[in-house]
C-alpha cells in the first residue's frame, strides 16, 4: 500500500513505461477516431469519458495499483469503446467489413436485424474488467481471493446499472431528439436489461477464468 502521495506529475511519472505506453496509444485512438467524424453531434458524449479517464489514469492507478496486464485488459475495453464511440455504436460497419473479407455477413450468419456492437462492449465489460477490479480491491484493501471474485462481479453489477441510469439522464439532458441514436436502444425497449445482462455474462466467464487459472 502506498504511504505517500506523489502529485498528478509524480504519479504519472512512476506508471510503467508500458503502461504509459497504453495510455499514449489509447490517446491517439480516440483522435483518430475523430477524423472525418461521421456523427460529430454526438461523438463528444462517446469520447470525453474517455478522455478524463486517461487524464485521472495516473491518480486512480496510484491509489489501486494493479499489474500490467490488468491495466492492458481495461486499454483493450477502452480501445473497443472508442472504436465503437467512432459510429455511436448503432453504426458499427461489421458487416461491412467483413463481407469486404468473406462475401457473408455476421448478421446475416445469425439472423440479427439490428447492429449488435453494444451488446458486444457490454459483455467485453464484464470480461475484460472483472479480474482488474478483483485485483484492484486485493491490492487495496487486503481482501481475499474468494471475496475478490464476488466484488468483481458485484462491481461490475453496480456500475452496468448506474451506467444505464447514468445514460438515460445524459440522453434526456444533452441528446435531445437523438437520445435514440445516442444509447443504441434501436427501439428495444428492453435494451438496459440485455446490455447489463450481457456484462453479467461476460463477468462470469472471467470469473471461471479465474477459478481454472487461479492469480
Amino acid at each position: 500500500m502506498m504511504t505517500a502521495r506523489r502529485g498528478y506529475w509524480g504519479s504519472l511519472a512512476a506508471l510503467p513505461v508500458t503502461q504509459k505506453a497504453m495510455l499514449g496509444l489509447l490517446l491517439v485512438a480516440v483522435a483518430l477516431a475523430n477524423v472525418d467524424q461521421p456523427y460529430p453531434e454526438l461523438a463528444p458524449l462517446q469520447h470525453i469519458p474517455t478522455i478524463l479517464l486517461i487524464v485521472a489514469a495516473p491518480l486512480l492507478l496510484q491509489r489501486w495499483p494493479i499489474s500490467t496486464a490488468s491495466v492492458a485488459s481495461v486499454w483493450l475495453f477502452l480501445l473497443l469503446h472508442t472504436l465503437g464511440g467512432r459510429y455511436i455504436y448503432s453504426y458499427v460497419p461489421y458487416d461491412q467489413w467483413v463481407k469486404s473479407i468473406t462475401g457473408g455477413t455476421i448478421s446475416g450468419l445469425f439472423g440479427w436485424s439490428r447492429n449488435h456492437y453494444d451488446r458486444f462492449i457490454h459483455f467485453a465489460f464484464g470480461l475484460l474488467c472483472t479480474l482488474p477490479i478483483r485485483e484492484a480491491l486485493i491490492r487495496r484493501h487486503g481482501i481475499s481471493p474468494s471475496l475478490g471474485l464476488f466484488m468483481g462481479f458485484a462491481v461490475i453489477a453496480l456500475t452496468g446499472a448506474w451506467y444505464e441510469i447514468f445514460e438515460w439522464v445524459l440522453t434526456i439532458l444533452a441528446a435531445g431528439d437523438t437520445a435514440d441514436y445516442y444509447n443504441g436502444q434501436q427501439g428495444d425497449v428492453w435494451d438496459p436489461q440485455k446490455d447489463m445482462a450481457m456484462a453479467q455474462i461476460g463477468s462470469v466467464i472471467a470469473l471461471l477464468w479465474a477459478k481454472v487459472k487461479p492469480a
